[in-house]
Formats: C-alpha cells, sequence, structure tokens
C-alpha cells in the first residue's frame, strides 16, 4: 500500500481546478501549500488553512521554497493553447518543479488533458512532453487527462475513467466532467495504489458520484516504457 502523503503542494491553486484541489486536499486533512505569485490575491480567494508559497513555475530559482518539505505535488496549472504558452507554462512549469525537487521523492497528480495524444497538434504535444517527464522521473504518480470542463450535465455525476486516449474530436463529444470531480480524482489518486503510474482519461456519465473510487482505479492498466 502506498504511504499516504501528509504536505501537498498545489500548482496552480487559485486556477479553476486548483480551488477545488486546495479545498478536497483540506477536507482529507493533508496540509496543503499553494504556490502562488499574488499572495494578497491568493488569500482572498483560498480558504484558511492554506500555506501561501510565493513562486513562479517560469523562474525555476523560486520554487525551492514551495517544494520543501511537501511529499506530494498536484498539478493543476495551465495556460492557452497556443504553442509557446504551453512550452513555457504547461511544460516547463512541471520541468521547474520536479528539477527543483533535487531527487527528493513526492507522489505527483498532473492534469494535462483528453486527446492530449493528437498527432499534428503541436500545444498537445507539450503536455504529453510534461507527461513524460512525470513518468520518467522516478516518483509514484497518477495522470489525469479532463474532458471538458462543467460541459456535463446535472445528472451526469457518475465519474468514468477510460485509456488509450482515443477520443480526439477536440470538441466536448471526447468527454465532459464538473471541475470539482476533476479535483476529486486528482486528490483521492495521492493516497492510491490502485492509482499508481496510471494515466486515465477522465468523464462523467448519467448517475450518481461513487462514494469510493479504489475500483475505477483499480481496473486500469499501468503504464507501460513504451509510453516513457
Amino acid at each position: 500500500m502506498t504511504n499516504r502523503p501528509t504536505t501537498v503542494l498545489v500548482v496552480g491553486a487559485t486556477g479553476s481546478i486548483g480551488e477545488h484541489v486546495v479545498r478536497k486536499a483540506l477536507a482529507q486533512r493533508y496540509r496543503v501549500r499553494a504556490l502562488v505569485r499574488d499572495p494578497r490575491r491568493a488569500a482572498r480567494r483560498l480558504p484558511a488553512g492554506v500555506e501561501l508559497v510565493v513562486g513562479d513555475l517560469t523562474r525555476p530559482d523560486t520554487l525551492a521554497a514551495a517544494v520543501d518539505g511537501v511529499d506530494a505535488i498536484v498539478f493543476t496549472h495551465g495556460s492557452t493553447t497556443r504553442e509557446a504558452d504551453v512550452r513555457d507554462i504547461d511544460y516547463a512549469g512541471v520541468a521547474n518543479t520536479l528539477a527543483a525537487l533535487d531527487g527528493r521523492p513526492a507522489r505527483i497528480a498532473l492534469m494535462t488533458a483528453v486527446g492530449v495524444t493528437r498527432p499534428g497538434v503541436p500545444y498537445a504535444a507539450w503536455k504529453y512532453r510534461a507527461e513524460q517527464l512525470v513518468r520518467a522521473s522516478g516518483n509514484d504518480y497518477t495522470i489525469v487527462r479532463p474532458g471538458w470542463f462543467d460541459y456535463n450535465d446535472a445528472d451526469q455525476r457518475r465519474i468514468v475513467m477510460r485509456q488509450g486516449d482515443t477520443a480526439q474530436s477536440g470538441t466536448p463529444a471526447d468527454g465532459a466532467i464538473a471541475r470539482d470531480e476533476i479535483a476529486r480524482v486528482l486528490v483521492d489518486s495521492l493516497g492510491s495504489e490502485a492509482a499508481n503510474h496510471k494515466t486515465l482519461e477522465l468523464a462523467a456519465e448519467a448517475g450518481p458520484e461513487q462514494g469510493d473510487l479504489t475500483d475505477s482505479f483499480a481496473a486500469l492498466r499501468p503504464d507501460t516504457p513504451a509510453q516513457e
């Protein structure tokens, strides 16, 4: 059984998924640290009990304090679909944070996107490269590729995990799921051996949300060396 982490760094903590991650991690009694650029703005958006650490994903020299003492990291940061933005923020943010760890182990939960393996899509290729960094890091990890945020109907709360990244239309037909459920999967994966070394696409179908995701994680295939 994977040891449950105690202190979680949330990257992208003031974003639309990151805020949910912070609240769910606190609810699960993790110590939560948020990487922020503007502490005043973050203090207004995030709940009490969160440690705010100032840093910038594009500046590796600012990240040492953020990773000091953490044993888990949830990446929810994102930029645009411009190739340069995804390269310099989405990809480089993962690279810089992992480098700041300097070999210290941390359980990783990385959010990318459904359709990240689509050929001929430059921004998707950089997200996939970020996944490869996590797989090659030597850390325990789960990679979550959510469908379209909040395009689900109100009665679509049953979390569905898929693999193979075969839905690549670039539309909500590839899957949709509520933001809070994406956050729930990311946080739940941190202490789950069943989720370890696995990559999944995430959507929701009609029905109530499951109380326990262990069986859903367990049904997934572990990543293979070919993905690294």
